[in-house]
C-alpha cells in the first residue's frame, strides 16, 4: 500500500473520483464495493453529480459491511446510506446490487449467500474503505488473530460507541463484513482516510508493521491498495 497525501479534503476527493471514473470508463459492468461513513461521502457525492457524463447503467455494487440487527430502513444502516449516496442517484437496479440483510433469520446462510455471489461474480475490480479509529476496515476488528472470511464478527466497543449509534432502536453486538481475503483479492484498493481524528492511527498505520491488531495493515501486503490522506 501507498500512502498519498492531499493538501485539503477537496482534492482528495477528486482523486476518489477519478479512480471511479476511470474504472467505469475502462470497464461499464466493473463491480464496486463500497464502504460507508463520513470519509468517503464526499467522493460518491462527486460520482452522482458526473451521472450526465458517466454510463454507470451496467455498473454493479456490493456492500462491504452492515450492522447485523439494525433494521434495514434506519438512518444509521449501512443499507440506507449506500441507497442514499450511491444506489439512488446513479440508479444502480436491485439487479445490480448486493448486501447483507442486516436481519437475516439465518446468518451462516447469510454470509454464505455473500460469499457465493463473489465466488461466482468477483474479484472487486474498486473496493473503497475507510479506517476506524482502532485500526478496523469494515467490520474486521483487532484481534489476536483473524478469521480471513465473510462473517458475522463481533464489534468491539469502539465500533459500538459509533457516532451514528446514537438513539437506534435496538442492541448491537456483531456486524456482517467481507474478510481480509475478500477485501484482498480487489484489483485496487483506495483507504479513504482524514480529519484531526485520524491522527494517531495513521501514526500507527504509517509504520507499516502488518498486525492483526491493526487490520488495515494487512493492505501493504496488496500491489495496487492506495492510502488517500488528509490530515484536514
Amino acid at each position: 500500500m501507498k500512502i498519498v497525501e492531499f493538501n485539503t479534503v477537496e482534492e482528495l476527493n477528486e482523486a476518489g473520483l477519478n479512480v471511479l471514473r476511470k474504472q467505469i470508463e475502462t470497464k461499464k459492468d466493473s463491480l464496486l464495493c463500497l464502504a460507508t461513513g463520513s470519509s468517503s461521502t464526499g467522493i460518491y457525492q462527486k460520482l452522482a453529480g458526473k451521472t450526465d457524463d458517466i454510463d454507470s447503467s451496467q455498473l454493479k455494487v456490493i456492500k462491504l459491511d452492515e450492522w447485523a440487527g439494525m433494521p434495514m430502513a434506519h438512518p444509521a444502516s449501512c443499507e440506507y446510506y449506500l441507497r442514499e449516496n450511491v444506489l439512488t442517484p446513479l440508479q444502480i437496479s436491485e439487479e445490480r446490487y448486493i448486501g447483507f440483510d442486516s436481519q437475516a433469520a439465518d446468518g451462516p446462510a447469510e454470509c454464505k449467500r455473500i460469499a457465493d455471489f463473489l465466488q461466482s461474480n468477483g474479484p472487486i475490480d474498486v473496493c473503497f474503505l475507510g479506517l476506524g479509529l482502532n485500526g478496523h476496515v469494515a467490520f474486521n476488528e483487532p484481534a489476536e488473530t483473524l478469521d480471513p472470511a465473510v462473517r458475522l464478527s463481533k464489534l468491539s466497543n469502539e465500533s459500538l460507541n459509533h457516532s451514528s449509534l446514537v438513539d437506534v432502536p435496538v442492541t448491537l453486538s456483531h456486524g456482517y463484513t467481507l474478510g481480509l481475503a475478500d477485501i484482498l483479492r480487489s484489483k485496487t484498493i483506495i483507504l479513504v482516510v482524514h480529519g484531526a481524528s485520524k491522527k494517531e492511527i495513521m501514526e500507527r498505520l504509517r509504520i507499516a508493521e502488518i498486525s492483526t491488531n491493526l487490520p488495515a495493515s494487512f493492505l501493504y501486503l496488496h500491489n495496487n491498495a492506495y492510502c488517500y490522506y488528509c490530515e484536514k
